[in-house]
């Protein structure tokens, strides 16, 4: 009897223990302490996504407490958060604080010392904690930060801060204390790059991905022979001329990236090109001033000259006229010409051409951009 009822105890605790085992993995949702979260935001054309679980700091001394934030790594480093390891994924090749980082999910982990803290980023990412990081064999990249004071928070966040183009600062926030790093991305290349891609997409059939891919190439300077092919595709089509659409706005396009590569001598038939498309004022506006950019003011002004016949009470073509006469050299018309339509100008627009025949008589006027 006494070698069954000890079989039945132990039998009962492995069976309790398979039981407590087993209610440890599932996927029901239970409301946890340090709530989950997800957020992404975009630099550039790169998503940066923080998935971590966000304690409270409920009265405690977080950063002085190494039961909470362990200490120099000992006896691990700390998980950036709660539960499962942080992790911070970039969608594309990132820079922190300088060093190069390639595109992948990382799990995200600090070494305080004091006030200085090293950021560790694991290519092995999918962890509980911090408990079984490999300091030699998992880490990616190491850099070296210091904290900074911030605006007391209770639960543990990531902000992103002072954003430019091309780099923003992500901080973990918690309590009083920020732990500041900066992303950057090589712009150029990043962009580029994305574009090829997305264009060999749903992208390749809306004539506008493809212009306004080889616009912004355009007005960043950079990729222009390829900005152009896309400039061209945008007007042309793809294969049979399939989803052309040539409009105002790619021949612009084509146009101005033809100016930048200093092949002006191409420039002139885009432009009698747009001219032929032109059905209604405003159009005839906008090409008379893309002309006027292009460094071609005596194409502008008769081409200007024909729409005012065209359209009589246009009388912001009237003003492209004089100023067409002043990039030509010819003040004393533009002034006239100016002059001669400030009555019939709409009253809010009145203060403006009279600053415009001003800076035509001082010689100042600047086209606007």
């Amino acid at each position: 009897m006494r070698n069954i009822m000890t079989r039945f105890f132990v039998f009962a605790l492995f069976l309790c223990a398979s039981l407590e085992a087993f209610a440890q993995f599932h996927t029901l949702k239970i409301p946890q302490t340090s709530n989950r979260v997800t957020e992404t935001q975009q630099l550039a054309v790169t998503d940066i996504t923080i998935n971590y679980s966000s304690p409270s700091v409920n009265g405690r001394d977080v950063w002085n407490n190494p039961n909470i934030i362990p200490q120099k790594g000992e006896p691990i480093a700390w998980r950036a958060g709660a539960n499962m390891n942080t992790t911070i994924s970039f969608s594309t090749d990132v820079r922190i604080e300088g060093q190069l980082l390639e595109a992948g999910t990382y799990g995200f982990h600090i070494i305080p010392d004091g006030n200085d803290f090293e950021l560790l980023f694991a290519h092995n990412h999918d962890q509980w904690g911090s408990y079984y990081l490999d300091k030699e064999n998992d880490i990616s990249l190491a850099v070296n930060v210091n904290g900074e004071a911030c605006e007391f928070s209770e639960k543990l966040d990531y902000e992103f801060l002072d954003w430019t183009p091309d780099s923003v600062t992500i901080g973990l926030e918690w309590a009083d204390k920020r732990i500041p790093f900066k992303v950057s991305v090589d712009l150029e290349t990043t962009v580029v790059e994305s574009f090829r891609s997305e264009l060999r997409g749903i992208n390749t059939y809306h004539w506008q991905a493809w212009n306004d891919a080889a616009r912004w190439c355009l007005d960043h300077n950079t990729n222009l022979e390829e900005a152009l092919q896309w400039a061209n595709r945008s007007i042309n089509g793809g294969f049979n001329g399939f989803a052309a659409n040539k409009n105002l706005t790619n021949l612009a396009t084509k146009a101005l990236l033809l100016q930048k590569m200093e092949r002006s001598d191409e420039v002139s038939a885009v432009l009698d090109e747009a001219s032929g498309m032109v059905v209604n004022a405003m159009e005839a506006n906008s090409t008379s001033m893309l002309m006027l950019r292009l460094d071609q003011p005596k194409k502008a002004l008769d081409f200007v000259t024909s729409k005012i016949k065209e359209y009589p009470e246009a009388w912001f073509l009237k003003i492209n006229k004089g100023v067409s006469l002043y990039f030509l050299n010819d003040s004393k018309r533009a002034v006239k010409e100016l002059e001669a339509v400030l009555p019939k100008t709409p009253e809010q627009f009145q203060p403006r051409v009279k600053e415009i025949i001003a800076e035509v008589q001082s010689g100042t006027y600047q086209l606007p951009f």
